[in-house]
């Protein structure tokens, strides 16, 4: 890893001091308080892990010069033995903080799950990972809403697309895009044989109206009757609504609720969406040509994830990771040890591949 200058340290520091002394001014406009506000806050953690490497850095010198001294050798020599070994760690932590930041880590997700190969048992798998992400989420004080949903007979889903707010959502759950299979007796097999079936996972970043235009020209908007269960009013008036966009292609359903104003909404909520992750796409393979990262490219057909009943275990073929704790990842709380492990892998291979540029 290629080591920070003390330059680009001491700038860091002078940004952050410029910042804290320009939001104290008095004159200041509550706009630009809004702004400088925005940016303190974003450069503060750099600063202080800058501040921390200047410190062991500034200690190191101070004890080779006391090392020169016979009579005080052996006692900064031990000294300088533990600063040595943690400024590594503590530049490392500076350079993680300095990586270019995924504009849309902040964000709210749009959480898809799609029951795949297995039938019956796919939808209640999905069920199964819907869940998980919904513990996981009250574990974060995140908030899910559901935006549409498609029961299956036997429970579980065929299909569910939810909201997912709360802090740093997308970051975290951006690495779980993808296909997750499960391997388990059904509880309607009587020959006890372990099945294998399959979900896939999709994991966008909301996008807000400013990221994404939509011209009414470019839509097609269809009504028509809603056919899932709701209640008699749902299947009585033409509240579903299917909005094509045409450029694209993009076709969106939505039918959850009883009145035609919101389903439009939330098929707009998720048109944009996926109208904005396209781009994202676009930019990224510009970017980056076709690399693909040890981590995962999000594509949807890529198998990403294996949930073992049997043997009780989870792997992340990505990272070549296995957890004997099915159980408690299932229930949400555990899966932060999946995610913590892909994020520390996104940054290991982001700097190795700085230090390659």
């Amino acid at each position: 890893m290629t080591a920070i200058s003390d330059a680009r340290i001491a700038a860091i520091e002078a940004r952050r001091d410029e910042l804290q002394s320009a939001m104290s001014s008095p004159s200041l406009a509550p706009e630009d308080i809004v702004r400088f506000s925005k940016d303190y806050a974003e450069i503060e953690p750099v600063a202080a892990a800058a501040r921390e490497v200047r410190r062991i850095r500034g200690e190191i010198e101070a004890l080779k010069e006391m090392a020169a001294d016979p009579e005080m050798r052996e006692m900064a020599e031990e000294e300088l033995a533990a600063l040595e070994r943690s400024l590594p760690e503590a530049e490392r932590a500076l350079a993680v903080k300095l990586l270019p930041r995924d504009a849309a880590d902040e964000r709210p997700a749009m959480l898809e799950i799609r029951a795949g190969t297995g039938g019956d048992e796919a939808a209640l798998f999905a069920g199964d990972l819907f869940r998980m992400y919904q513990r996981y989420a009250e574990s974060r004080n995140w908030r899910v809403e559901t935006i549409s949903a498609s029961a299956s007979d036997v429970g579980g889903f065929k299909e569910v697309v939810a909201s997912v707010t709360g802090q740093g959502v997308f970051a975290k759950l951006k690495f779980e895009s993808g296909v997750h299979r499960v391997q388990r007796v059904p509880a309607t097999e009587s020959g006890g044989r372990i099945h294998t079936s399959a979900a896939t996972v999709a994991v966008l970043p909301e996008a807000e109206e400013v990221d994404v235009q939509i011209d009414d020209k470019d839509l097609r908007i269809d009504v028509y009757r809603s056919s899932g269960p709701g209640g008699q009013s749902v299947n009585t008036t033409d509240s579903a609504v299917r909005i094509t966009h045409l450029p694209s292609g993009l076709v969106v359903i939505q039918q959850d609720e009883k009145s035609q104003h919101k389903n439009k909404a939330k098929a707009l909520k998720v048109l944009r969406t996926r109208l904005y992750e396209l781009e994202r796409e676009r930019l990224a393979s510009e970017r980056a040509g076709a690399r693909k990262s040890m981590v995962g490219s999000g594509d949807r057909s890529e198998r990403i994830r294996t949930y073992n009943f049997p043997q009780g275990r989870v792997t992340d073929h990505r990272i070549n990771l296995t957890l004997h704790r099915l159980p408690e990842i299932l229930e949400g709380p555990g899966l932060d040890e999946l995610v913590s492990a892909l994020v520390a892998e996104d940054q290991a291979q982001r700097l190795a591949s700085l230090d390659e540029a």
